[in-house]
């Protein structure tokens, strides 16, 4: 590792990566989905959906094994599933007494069990790391196709529906006494995260997609009251991590999900401890954002 170092100037550890092929598909498709994630992570954050992001990411798995089976996009099993789980959260929580919290686990774990059985279980190529952990730099053109096409349509369905979205998570009682379907906006809003998961999995897989999705907007709710700095904040500490992450990865040979959602964890920490209003470390005469 040493000898590695030794003729590395600050400018080659940059470009030199970009020279191959899959380290430029890696930056770019990375940083797409984290500032994807990061728009969406403001939202969740706001609506304190934490553990319903967890149970999504987590529920994709048997879809995923179930799409490769039927050699079907793997998008279409995990998105399918995802929102399976949803459903069946909402479904639980109506017909029985049982917390949402405590039906979120027991479902998300339940399908995520599932996941495991059927890798097992299943004749298949599938790679339990890579849907775990994700490999943004083995991505194929294929997956990286798919993966614009989900981006895409969660970036354009967040825009639409942008101020109903807002309202909803500020204050939900607020925006059905205006008119505002509000059970539409809560199936809508956990499409698009099932969406996200599906397009994260390809980044830093299943286990680590929820840090994508909470990181980046709690990170930039600690630095503005907001919400168009909030998300703009998000979207760049999402985006930075990610690049930094990769290129971590490369010069470390290190997992790439691992160090990417390590460096959003990085920023957290750092925003924890000197938000300029939030951060517990903070001057006394200093002003928010």
């Amino acid at each position: 590792m040493n000898d590695l170092f030794i003729n590395v100037t600050p400018l080659s550890l940059i470009l030199e990566p970009l020279t191959h092929e899959f380290m430029r598909r890696a930056l770019i498709v990375s940083a797409l989905v984290g500032g994807v994630c990061g728009l969406l992570s403001c939202y969740m954050t706001l609506k304190g959906w934490a553990l319903m992001g967890d149970a999504v990411s987590h529920a994709v798995m048997p879809g995923v094994v179930v799409a490769y089976a039927l050699g079907i996009p793997f998008s279409i099993g995990a998105f399918v599933f995802g929102v399976g789980s949803v459903a069946l959260i909402g479904f639980i929580k109506q017909k029985s007494r049982i917390k949402e919290d405590t039906v979120i686990g027991l479902v998300f774990t339940g399908f995520f069990a599932l996941g495991l059985v059927l890798v097992s279980k299943i004749k298949s190529n599938i790679d339990l790391m890579h849907i775990l952990f994700g490999s943004p730099l083995g991505i194929s053109s294929s997956d990286v196709q798919q993966t614009l096409i989900i981006l895409a349509v969660v970036v354009a369905i967040l825009l639409f529906f942008r101020r109903d979205l807002m309202l909803y998570c500020f204050d939900a009682t607020h925006a059905r006494s205006i008119g505002i379907n509000t059970g539409m906006l809560h199936y809508l809003l956990l499409s698009v995260l099932s969406l996200a998961a599906v397009a994260g999995l390809q980044t830093v897989g299943i286990i680590l997609v929820v840090a994508m999705l909470i990181t980046p907007g709690a990170t930039a709710y600690l630095l503005t009251d907001r919400f168009d700095r909030m998300t703009y904040l998000a979207i760049i500490s999402s985006v930075t991590s990610s690049i930094i992450g990769v290129y971590i990865s490369y010069w470390s040979d290190i997992e790439t999900g691992g160090s990417i959602v390590l460096v959003q964890t990085i920023i957290f920490l750092f925003a924890f401890l000197f938000a300029p209003r939030y951060g517990i470390l903070k001057s006394h005469g200093s002003t928010h954002l």
